[in-house]
């Protein structure tokens, strides 16, 4: 996921799979006695967390528990919820995030109503984290931003959702869309923009096409962004009025998720931007939006912008090619590959080619799937292909690849777009001897599980 201007690749890169199938794959602990309540309360860790201690002590007795990982210490730190200190409180919202257990979301959902505005965000991370496996570091309060830094990417990283079939408790659901909307901390609803997003939180659509609407740059980012993420191409139409945002960011975002949402009825526009812009980086969020329309009127605009300077411009003209599949373009991306000297732009003609069912070029995508700069693109381009069943079967030879890295990012492909053929070779990978290969092959397999019981029609009563 690699484009010069759109989705947070910083916050994508960091969330990696390995995090998630960590927590979620942890051995189990040997089995104890539960600690008896007067045991806790003499905890000299909990007793510090009261008042009578400075501000500094009580936080950092917080930030202990969490480390300590005690589930017998969680109403001890969602007592401290009502600390007078705004310190202590991030603190121990951060703690509660570390527990992986149902009984520590009523008390997250209850620091998004907080009255300071980092505490409120912090809820809502911690609330996403807690389906997602990746939570707020601990001992890190001061690490919520006052404003979003973006290092945009230019492909929707499906590494940045839950898993498919992971179900969301309704109250945390609500109590996002409560924070999306509470303009008390504009932090807090960034958070919750980009948390409904990642949760893949479809009745939040009407409401995330009213935050892209925002005078809040960065929430009317992270709502387009979460846009993009959940995928429900009514909203498209919504954003069009966008493209004539007069925020920069926000009109070159807009290009883009409206691209992702197939929205046809923006092809026009999406192309006078990129013919007629004077600004550079708004021609190239354009043509990022015609790629992803894909639409075979557009391939005369690729092909010529396939020989450009600007490598994005040659990046998006491959990935557009790719998409509108015309068998007439293969020559012209044959002679490119030949000679493109960008390893990001070559991936990207390849994944054309590889498109356009030409099999020449299949191993080098997988191959890249190693690379710790371009793997994450390479998986998108693979999870891309592989939404056509009949590619599936040409992934299965890979899944004995030596590189642990590429058989992990196949199982991570297979995740969200695998089917019943799936299976058994995924079953063999749950038995590699890299634990995380492993693990992404267990949740793979669980994923396609989901998805193949609810695409099942009930039994006819």
């Amino acid at each position: 996921m690699k484009h010069s201007s759109w989705f947070t690749a910083l916050i994508v890169l960091s969330l990696t799979l390995s995090n998630v199938s960590a927590l979620r794959g942890q051995a189990a602990k040997p089995a104890t006695a539960p600690p008896t309540p007067s045991s806790i309360d003499n905890n000299p860790t909990v007793m510090l967390l009261r008042q009578g201690h400075s501000d500094g002590v009580r936080a950092k007795a917080a930030r202990d528990l969490g480390k300590e990982g005690n589930p017998a210490t969680i109403p001890a730190l969602v007592g401290a919820l009502s600390d007078p200190s705004a310190k202590v409180r991030r603190e121990v919202v951060l703690a509660l995030a570390q527990f992986h257990q149902a009984e520590v979301l009523p008390p997250l959902i209850q620091a998004t109503k907080d009255l300071d505005g980092d505490v409120r965000a912090l809820g809502v991370q911690s609330l996403v984290g807690y389906y997602s496996g990746v939570t707020p570091s601990t001992g890190l309060t001061g690490f919520v931003k006052k404003s979003v830094q973006r290092v945009k990417g230019h492909f929707e990283a499906d590494d940045t959702k839950i898993d498919p079939g992971v179900a969301v408790d309704p109250q945390v659901v609500t109590a996002l869309l409560a924070t999306l909307k509470d303009t008390r901390s504009m932090q807090a609803a960034r958070e919750a923009a980009k948390g409904l997003g990642t949760l893949v939180v479809k009745p939040a659509v009407p409401d995330l096409v009213t935050a892209a609407h925002s005078s809040d740059t960065d929430l009317a980012r992270e709502a387009l962004n979460g846009l993009a993420k959940i995928k429900d191409l009514s909203a498209g139409p919504r954003l069009v009025d966008l493209l004539d945002s007069p925020n920069k960011d926000v009109k070159r975002d807009a290009c883009v998720t409206i691209g992702i949402l197939r929205t046809n009825e923006a092809l026009p526009k999406l192309q006078s931007i990129f013919e007629s812009s004077p600004d550079q980086k708004d021609r190239v969020a354009a043509i990022q939006g015609l790629a992803y329309l894909g639409q075979k009127v557009s391939v005369p605009l690729f092909t010529k912008a396939l020989w450009s300077e600007d490598k994005n411009l040659r990046q998006a003209a491959a990935e557009g090619l790719a998409r509108a599949a015309d068998p007439q373009s293969l020559g012209e991306l044959e002679k490119a590959v030949t000679v493109e000297k960008d390893a990001e732009v070559k991936l990207a003609i390849e994944f054309a080619i590889t498109a356009l069912d030409k099999q020449d070029y299949l191993s080098s995508l997988v191959s890249e799937l190693g690379s710790k700069t371009r793997g994450d693109v390479a998986r998108a381009y693979l999870t891309e292909l592989s939404r056509n069943p009949a590619f599936l079967p040409r992934l299965y030879p890979y899944l004995q690849n030596q590189d642990s890295g590429v058989r992990k990012h196949l199982c991570t492909v297979l995740m969200y777009n695998g089917d019943q053929s799936s299976l058994e070779p995924l079953d063999r990978l749950s038995h590699d001897p890299d634990s995380d290969v492993a693990a992404q092959a267990l949740r793979a397999k669980r994923a396609i599980r989901a998805r193949l019981e609810a695409e099942t029609p009930p039994p006819k009563s």
